[in-house]
């Protein structure tokens, strides 16, 4: 860890400074942040599907996604599954009776979860990284893979250290088929007061025999991602986050705008929207993320893939983009494909 060109004084730091925010876009008030915002929360039950079925058989193509919430997915690529950023707690906070309470149930429990070949964490937060989630996870004698210090978390949590993988950016590990490769983000971490960026925050690309994917875990922009995509794309995949942001955090989110600059930098792909529809992080509407992107996407013809709650779907195969969360927010405007594959 101290040998990383990223590591410095005892901490982590990204590539540039990032700043607190954008010029003219001042940090919300703490009351603002709390009670501030419109229809921040989805004024109806959200639809959920069950993926039990699917998941007892390999996906045809090769490459199936199964989005659980927020930035927890299973993924089966190549004959492999893998499972990113677990949490299956009701709140994503170090509190089991305060912090941002989740919006809906996750679709399946952790024991129905199929066998997994490896659990991917990007990075140390609370909305990635559920101490109940990874003790559970731990009994099943997976595999992890997560950025540089990170480890010592999933150790206190019951992982076995023989079972923990750690990189810096640019190192690569596999996993049977599947390599797994840290890539640059911009962002920060910690889970407490005073343990601000001492572990490494990453994003992650994932190759298998057939298909390569992109997560980018939690990032804000950078041009680094171009080198990502030139070293590594094009991606059959790329996974984004879009929600969980305002224009005063800077550059450690990125909002549907930013994906979409980001997604031009890896080379393009089909693109898949996370971090948003779980928790309520933010003073945007729950589903402002969503609409803003499908919006904008239609205007650039880019290709999306934005799969129901616990739906098991295969990427490659996906013809047009159902915006199923206007069955709750709007539901004069559902169901209605709005861009074809």
């Amino acid at each position: 860890m101290r040998a990383s060109q990223r590591y410095e004084d005892g901490r982590f730091r990204n590539t540039a400074p990032v700043g607190p925010g954008l010029q003219g876009n001042p940090l919300p008030l703490l009351g603002e942040y709390f009670f501030g915002g419109t229809q921040r929360t989805p004024p109806g039950v959200l639809p959920l599907e069950s993926p039990l079925e699917a998941w007892a058989r390999r996906p045809d193509s090769g490459l199936r996604v199964t989005w659980l919430g927020h930035s927890t997915m299973l993924l089966e690529l190549d004959g492999a599954r893998i499972l990113t950023d677990p949490v299956f707690g009701e709140r994503a906070s170090p509190m089991s009776f305060a912090g941002p309470r989740r919006f809906h149930p996750v679709p399946v429990s952790l024991e129905t979860l199929p066998a997994l070949d490896a659990v991917l964490v990007s990075h140390d937060h609370y909305d990635h990284l559920c101490r109940a989630t990874i003790t559970a996870l731990a009994k099943r004698r997976v595999p992890f893979i997560t950025a540089l210090g990170v480890g010592m978390h999933l150790e206190a949590y019951g992982v076995a250290p023989e079972l923990i993988t750690e990189l810096d950016w640019w190192e690569k590990h596999s996993v049977g088929p599947v390599t797994f490769t840290a890539t640059p983000s911009q962002h920060f971490s910690g889970r407490g007061l005073a343990d601000r960026n001492r572990t490494l925050w990453a994003s992650w690309v994932l190759e298998g025999e057939r298909h390569r994917l992109f997560f980018s875990g939690d990032t804000g922009l950078t041009e680094e991602f171009r080198e990502v995509g030139r070293l590594h794309g094009p991606f059959d995949l790329v996974m984004l986050e879009v929600g969980a942001f305002h224009p005063s955090w800077g550059g450690i989110h990125l909002g549907p705008e930013n994906a979409l600059k980001v997604h031009e930098m890896l080379g393009g792909g089909r693109l898949m929207p996370v971090h948003w529809g779980t928790f309520n992080l933010a003073l945007h509407a729950w589903d402002e993320p969503a609409e803003t992107l499908v919006r904008l996407a239609s205007e650039q013809q880019v290709r999306l893939f934005t799969p129901r709650l616990g739906a098991a779907s295969e990427p490659t195969r996906v013809e047009a983009v159902t915006p199923w969360w206007r069955e709750v927010s709007s539901p004069e405007l559902a169901p209605r494909p709005v861009l074809g594959g």
